[in-house]
């Protein structure tokens, strides 16, 4: 979930130099077959065999058995998931990516996330860019709004909010690393919850400031954006789509060399969440007491749901922890921690990691790419852990001199 902007470390060039498939392939389960969009056949834990719509879709489709989802729905989305996608889901998995997404450092353009709150089930999401491929910033709006547009038909929910603000965020010659990401908040009965994320850098990075400010003010939230902390950057402005009990509106800032300190002061709800609790889940997840996040960022999330105090009422501290460990067996710990210390299974999470890959956690960092903590007004808090597809690429464990190897299938 990172536009170019925010990475320290080194990322794959552009170019995509040709990375191989592992050997033997990857391997999918095949319950029965569906009709996609268009007029052929497939295997319905979907998607052509070998291709990037098919690893996905299998990773999904395993993801919503962890998470108590049945046959039916896991189906249903794992079909939502490749109509998304469109055509690069039929991309073979042995050539390159089609185009650098950032939403993920191989270059996947899906994530997924397990969302915990105590006593439950874990929500799963997943997050995708739906222009993927589509061969420019222009095409892949456009393409990344049809996909939005169709839901909105299929499901029949509204995009005004989204209507009201798209010459904003998708000009005719956008600028930045994405022009529009869709989340899927995944429930029972086939009908997902959509949140859609933007690039307040979309008519130039020196315009990000007045566009989030211009944003809020169509949207009625005239007094929203004095109510920010500062950062070093507008990472995303996000809506919440369809059938939520408070639509939010969301804004994303970038907060580079972050303390625990510095994070309990970034809150801006009242009430809200003492700033040593962040400070505690800033040490947790970083396993550091004192230090700061001086490679990749951390992201702060401000969320408004009414515009007579101007004053948010979410909010959310995310940690990249894939580059604060050595590896991802590491990086599990540190979730696993996390999960503890609020009183929520961490068992479904164990779980999960299998259904995405068949490498062991300590041969790779980045398959657990952030932990976030957030705060909404009226609930319990909730601890999110965002997994990465690793379609393309797994990242050695930090000081390791292999270079970046395919990834291996679950």
């Amino acid at each position: 979930m990172d536009p170019i902007s925010t990475y320290t470390t080194p990322r794959p060039h552009p170019s995509h130099p040709r990375i191989p498939a592992p050997a033997g392939g990857y391997l999918h389960a095949s319950p029965a077959s569906y009709e996609t969009p268009g007029t052929r056949e497939v295997p319905a834990t979907p998607g052509l065999p070998g291709t990037l719509g098919a690893l996905t879709a299998g990773q999904l489709h395993r993801l919503c058995t962890v998470t108590g989802l049945g046959p039916d729905d896991a189906d249903d989305y794992a079909r939502t998931l490749l109509r998304a996608l469109g055509p690069v889901a039929d991309r073979p998995l042995d050539l390159p990516p089609a185009t650098p997404t950032f939403l993920s450092d191989d270059h996947t353009p899906v994530e997924y996330s397990l969302s915990f709150t105590p006593g439950a089930s874990p929500a799963l999401r997943v997050l995708l860019e739906p222009g993927c491929g589509a061969g420019s910033l222009a095409r892949s709006g456009r393409a990344g709004l049809d996909a939005v547009q169709e839901m909105a038909r299929r499901w029949n929910f509204s995009t005004a909010a989204l209507d009201e603000v798209q010459d904003l965020f998708l000009p005719p010659e956008p600028h930045g690393p994405l022009a529009l990401w869709c989340a899927l908040e995944l429930r029972p009965g086939g009908v997902p919850k959509v949140k859609v994320y933007l690039n307040p850098a979309a008519r130039g990075a020196d315009l990000a400031a007045e566009t989030v400010r211009e944003a809020l003010d169509r949207l009625g939230h005239r007094r929203a954006f004095t109510a920010l902390p500062d950062g070093d950057r507008h990472l995303f402005f996000a809506l919440d789509l369809g059938d939520w009990d408070e639509p939010r509106l969301k804004v994303y800032l970038a907060h580079q060399g972050l303390t625990a300190d510095e994070a309990g002061a970034l809150n801006r709800t009242e009430p809200g969440p003492d700033p040593e609790e962040i400070g505690t889940f800033f040490r947790l997840a970083t396993g550091t007491g004192s230090g700061r996040l001086d490679r990749r960022p951390g992201q702060s999330c401000h969320a408004f749901t009414e515009s007579a105090t101007g004053r948010p009422s979410g909010f959310t501290l995310y940690i990249p922890v894939r580059d604060y460990v050595r590896d991802d067996a590491e990086a599990l710990e540190r979730a696993v921690t996390v999960l503890d210390h609020y009183g929520m299974d961490s068992a479904p999470l164990l779980t999960a990691v299998p259904a995405l890959t068949a490498r062991r956690p300590e041969d790779g960092t980045g398959l657990v790419a952030y932990l976030g903590l957030a705060h909404q007004q009226g609930r319990p808090p909730r601890v999110t852990v965002y997994l990465s597809a690793e379609a393309y690429a797994v990242r050695p464990p930090a000081g390791a001199t292999a270079a970046v190897q395919p990834a291996p299938a679950p």
